[in-house]
């Protein structure tokens, strides 16, 4: 850079940041499909003449309650940017309709219901929730739509992406790009090891021997508080321990007794799962595990007690912790000696770490069937992946969000509070994208972790490795899973019913309420999903 200061506002822009920020991206091409756009009333076009009629796009955003003082979630720099950027040059309204991330698959259902009050751009993680709206009728075929508007779009996220957005091989939606499909990494008190004298843990066997000393000699000095393993009921927790525990098993294994509730696969029929539940219950039993575990479903409880410096191991999403202000930074303010080591410690009978990855793409983004305004949305989604428009809702304003380093543009740590509030809802706005895209698994970590506070660095680099390391991503079935759509809600509810009620059962009632349990899910649906998954995979080998 040579230290002129760029103003990336919502008025004026300049590209040169672009190309040196993403000298090894995606390369797009050179002109937009939307310069070939129709000439009817209402229909948008990003460059010549604007259309004659003026026209509203309805986009979904999800709301998370965390809209700074004097914004919106649906009134705030980023909806601003999007108005005057690709608004108003195509005399298109852009709306957005909120709706809150903490049930956003039942407001989606009941906005998709209304049929007229729908947005015309809505998006779920959840699989089973784009293949029941597809199977339904409910969602347009954005092939055709792409292929005359999206030239951009489609060579940002890729055909091997746009894959996971197909129904009986039709596009129904148009899945965001993962920057990144690491999950979860396992965090321990290093300080209170050191005091302990004990190395790292390496093994699951050993972390228990470390539990049980955490318990016993209370090196916090919590004054009796101590949690020696920290957990919830939410996936990031449980997920790591229990897929450890799963043997090895065949293809045929896991295309027939996996069973996939949400975005998530779930080893519940696999072999080596009731021995990490019996795990659980050890640990439990024992008092080395969080009490209320069952109720933590938010991990609000977990973060208040990591923070708290109660907590002497625990798993989470890999850079979770080190947000400015987040469980390690309030941590540290608490105690300055306080330290918190990324590990990997859960090992399977083959040595190894595993634990699940993200699938390559992130949110199902679709346009419903009713929407009256399909073209439009695609170009709004094609905008996005042009010029330096996605560039731009990231990362905010150039030397008051963010300055260039190696062509990354990293987050200033002394931002002003109308430079951090400009930018609170950027990942939910930037949709076709889940993370900074900059052309490799390699720059996309280094970005991601440039984001964390700098004295984090080193912790939150080493969450990002352990996070990819032994990881293994959800099956793509080569055709939807009718029964997986029919009851995974239900199901969900009903296995993370299992977890609580196993891990909290006497050691001596273990057995029958595993059994019990694990009969009633199986007569909730859990035997017609695997009953189908037999026969799709019946169907496969033949072929």
């Amino acid at each position: 850079m040579n230290g002129n200061k760029r103003k990336t506002g919502i008025l004026g822009k300049k590209r040169m940041v672009l190309t040196m920020a993403l000298a090894s991206a995606v390369i797009f091409t050179a002109c937009s499909s939307n310069s070939g756009s129709s000439n009817e009333p209402g229909s948008s076009n990003s460059g010549g003449e604007k259309p004659a009629k003026r026209v509203t796009l309805k986009v979904e955003v999800f709301d998370r309650g965390n809209a700074p003082a004097g914004q919106t979630i649906t009134d705030n720099y980023l909806t601003k940017y999007v108005q005057e950027n690709f608004g108003d040059p195509n005399n298109i309204d852009v709306e957005f309709v909120p709706v809150p991330r903490s049930e956003e698959v039942a407001k989606l259902n009941v906005l998709m219901a209304s049929g007229t009050n729908v947005p015309d751009i809505v998006f779920s993680y959840d699989p089973n929730v784009f293949n029941r709206y597809a199977e339904q009728g409910g969602l347009t075929d954005v092939g055709p739509l792409l292929d005359e508007h999206g030239a951009n779009l489609k060579a940002f996220i890729g055909d091997e992406v746009l894959n996971y957005g197909k129904f009986d091989g039709v596009q129904f939606a148009i899945p965001a790009k993962r920057s990144n499909i690491g999950k979860y990494a396992s965090f321990i008190r290093q300080d209170w090891l050191d005091a302990l004298g004990l190395p790292v843990p390496q093994t699951t066997d050993e972390l228990y021997n470390v539990l049980k000393a955490f318990k016993e000699k209370d090196p916090g000095k919590t004054g009796g508080q101590v949690i020696p393993l920290g957990m919830t009921i939410a996936s990031a927790q449980y997920e790591p321990l229990l897929w450890s525990f799963i043997k090895s098993t065949t293809d045929e294994e896991k295309y027939t007794l996996i069973q996939q509730l949400g975005s998530n696969d779930y080893p519940i029929l696999l072999p080596g799962f009731k021995d990490g539940l019996q795990f659980m219950n050890k640990l439990y039993n024992e008092g080395l595990m969080s009490k209320d575990f069952g109720l933590d479903k938010d991990k609000k409880k977990l973060g208040e007690d990591v923070s708290n410096g109660k907590v002497g191991f625990y798993s989470e999403d890999d850079i979770n912790p080190f947000y400015e202000d987040g469980s390690y930074d309030l941590l540290q303010k608490s105690n300055p000696d306080a330290k918190l080591a990324s590990v990997d410690v859960y090992t399977n009978e083959e040595g190894k770490h595993p634990k699940p990855l993200y699938a390559e793409n992130g949110l199902y983004i679709m346009i419903p069937k009713s929407s009256e305004r399909s073209v439009e949305a695609v170009k709004y989604l094609e905008w996005m992946a042009s010029d330096d428009n996605l560039f731009n809702m990231q990362n905010g304003v150039e030397g008051e969000n963010f300055t260039l380093v190696d062509g990354i543009a990293v987050a200033k740590e002394d931002q002003t509070q109308e430079a951090l509030d400009r930018m609170f809802n950027s990942g939910d706005m930037a949709i076709i994208s889940n993370g900074k895209q900059l052309g490799s698994m390699e720059k996309n970590l280094k970005a991601r972790a440039l984001q964390m506070p700098g004295k984090f660095l080193a912790e939150v680099e080493e969450a990002q490795r352990i996070a990819n390391t032994d990881g293994f991503t959800p099956l793509l079935m080569p055709k939807p899973i009718e029964a997986q759509t029919k009851y995974a809600t239900t199901l969900q509810d009903k296995f993370n019913e299992i977890i609580v009620k196993t891990t909290m059962a006497k050691p001596d009632q273990f057995d029958s309420t595993f059994d019990t349990m694990m009969k009633d899910y199986m007569a909730s649906g859990g035997q017609a999903i695997l009953d189908e998954r037999t026969e799709v995979y019946k169907e496969m080998q033949s072929k």
